[in-house]
């Protein structure tokens, strides 16, 4: 008799997480959870997410409760699943959810916990520069990602590689440790070790106000945050009344004996900026209803002065050794 999965997730990067873990020999996908369709784009069209577009396409049963109640546990219950897999599914399972599958519930996570617990794993493993990161999977308990290791896989950082393409690439590595760790799971053989508590860190959501630069700190440490928050938030500093998003940027170790923020050079190899320690310098830019252009094409539509000084702005850490604060709902 097939064994019975639930998956649950409503992001890209599960996908091959997902598509490995219905490939499983004796193996049924009995239902798909995922968040409910939402406006999404310019337009602002109602347009199911890349997880649930994935379950219609391939004609599997699709479950998108706006919030999981008690009635959805008794749904669950009711479809005899033996595991749920999850992975970037945006809800907190309750008890009685968890307690509705045979085995509980096992979920991929963007980073080598304990290390960056929480919303934005991939986004802290690059604003902190780290030289590695990965995927674990973990058995799903109430506090949050804190459950035992069941496996995980481990992945150098590359140099310049940004949220995107990181996002990606530990999305094929979750598919491969889905392929590789879910049967021993699914046959209860599998020791999921304890996480140590005394090395945990935390990675908050982002929010828009992550997006300014704060030129007072190291040109190196303000690369990693650029390529952290590539997309959304993204990076921006304010020019006279405009704010200039930021696409692309390199650090440099030369020392500038000027304030921080102010602009050295501005020219086709990029426009030099003072920091806290080193220069950074902007290779791509956007100004206010533009598009993102190479700095030379920028630069002919909108001059930057050598010798102008851009404010800097407090950049909050996406990072702690203690749990954040919850932000207040809108």
């Amino acid at each position: 008799m097939p064994r019975r999965l639930v998956l649950l997730g409503s992001d890209e990067i599960a996908l091959p997480a997902f598509a490995a873990a219905r490939a499983l020999p004796d193996t049924e996908v009995v239902a798909v959870y995922s968040q409910p369709d939402r406006p999404a784009g310019r337009g602002q069209e109602v347009r199911p997410n890349p997880v649930a577009a994935w379950a219609r396409a391939e004609g599997l049963t699709l479950l998108q409760p706006e919030r999981l109640e008690a009635a959805d546990a008794a749904q669950l219950v009711a479809l005899q699943a033996d595991l749920g897999v999850v992975m970037a599914y945006g809800q907190l399972l309750k008890e009685d959810f968890l307690a509705a599958t045979r085995l509980g519930f096992v979920n991929f996570h963007g980073s080598l916990l304990p290390a960056l617990r929480g919303a934005t794993p991939v986004e802290g493993a690059l604003a902190l520069g780290l030289a590695e990161t990965g995927v674990s999977l973990q058995q799903v308990v109430r506090k949050l990602d804190a459950g035992p290791i069941h496996a995980a896989a481990r992945t150098s950082l590359r140099a310049g590689e940004g949220r995107a393409a990181l996002r990606a690439r530990l999305g094929l590595i979750a598919g491969e440790l889905a392929a590789s760790a879910l049967p021993a799971v699914l046959a209860a053989t599998s020791v999921a070790v304890p996480q140590d508590e005394t090395k945990v860190t935390y990675a908050r959501r982002l929010t828009r106000a992550d997006a300014p630069l704060d030129f007072r700190q190291p040109a190196a440490v303000l690369r990693q945050r650029i390529l952290s928050v590539e997309g959304w938030p993204g990076s921006t500093f304010e020019h006279r009344a405009a704010l200039i998003k930021v696409g692309a940027a390199t650090a440099e170790e030369t020392a500038a004996p000027v304030a921080p923020g102010t602009i050295v050079s501005a020219d086709r190899g990029g426009v030099k900026i003072a920091c806290g320690q080193g220069l950074l310098v902007v290779t791509q830019l956007q100004r206010p209803g533009g598009k993102m252009l190479p700095a030379a094409e920028f630069l002919a539509g909108y001059p930057l002065a050598v010798g102008e000084v851009l404010a800097s702005a407090d950049m909050p850490a996406f990072v702690s050794d203690r749990p954040f604060p919850r932000a207040p709902k809108a």
